[in-house]
């Protein structure tokens, strides 16, 4: 969704609900920048229960009409986003990217449903139509950033001795090492490197996660990934630095949108661990 046009085809099985509420949140929501379109492989009227939900966020549907997806031309569409659930979703010929999103189907011909459970139903299903749209929108654009080969994990833990066991046993490997604070796990053929390290004294389950980080190639990637999050408004916690405590590293730390610290990190080169200072203070890189 990165790169040239942006063309979205909903589909479901009646074109009556589902694909006609997310065409509907996806126009308003993405205006001009993508072309939306919805159709369906045996395609009805449009829910009256569709149509109101959408009113109440200021969405018209009044005009729409249900389509076959046999009258969408395959060229017209880059992204197919099928949203049956229970039933078997509709074909769709041509070479664009799918994606499929399990929505329950909101209508039903129960006689036992009153208006109001059907419109909690519609509204239900809306939400989270709008949600996985949220999603969509998010990663239209999506600035450059660093090319990782290796994703880190940390966590505290309340017994090191014990969490080491449990996660050799997940992990099916024992710690790469350990010391009496930590212990590293590596698994290069899941491209992970784990670390479970003592608590502190944190309240667990509210403060389990340590922190997250990826590896790049070297500390010019380090700089450039720097570079990228101030030019793409990230924040940034650290600026980058060459650290020799611990294991010695080259790292930049930013912070997700939920506040938690991220590492962005590349291992020393021999020649590099030469030049380790004797004070250990850690340099900050240009």
């Amino acid at each position: 969704m990165n790169e040239g046009t942006k063309r979205i085809l909903f589909l479901c099985v009646a074109n009556s609900a589902r694909s006609q509420m997310a065409e509907g949140l996806a126009r308003a929501r993405f205006g001009e920048r993508v072309v939306v379109q919805s159709a369906g492989s045996e395609p009805s009227v449009v829910s009256p229960y569709a149509v109101e939900v959408m009113q109440e966020v200021g969405v018209d549907l009044s005009t729409h009409r249900s389509k076959s997806v046999d009258s969408i031309d395959p060229a017209t569409v880059d992204t197919v986003i099928t949203l049956c659930a229970e039933e078997v979703c509709p074909a769709f010929l041509g070479k664009a990217r799918r994606l499929h999103w399990p929505i329950p189907d909101p209508a039903s011909k129960d006689p036992a449903l009153s208006r109001e459970t059907l419109l909690e139903r519609f509204r239900t299903a809306r939400a989270q139509i709008d949600g996985r749209l949220a999603v969509l929108e998010a990663l239209l654009e999506i600035p450059p950033g660093p090319q990782p080969h290796e994703f880190h994990a940390s966590v505290r833990v309340t017994d090191l001795a014990a969490s080491t066991r449990f996660y050799a046993w997940l992990l099916g490997a024992p710690p790469k090492e350990w010391t009496h604070r930590y212990s590293i796990f590596v698994r290069p053929d899941l491209q992970t490197n784990f670390v479970v390290v003592v608590s502190d004294g944190k309240e667990l389950h509210k403060d389990t996660l340590y922190h997250l980080g990826i590896a790049v190639a070297d500390k010019a990637a380090v700089i450039r990934a720097y570079e990228q999050a101030t030019a793409a408004g990230l924040p940034v916690h650290k600026p980058p630095r060459t650290t020799w405590r611990g294991t010695p590293l080259h790292e930049l730390w930013l912070t997700d949108p939920d506040g938690n610290l991220i590492e962005v990190y590349a291992r020393l080169t021999p020649e590099e661990l030469a030049r380790m200072p004797e004070n250990l203070e850690p340099v900050f890189l240009a």
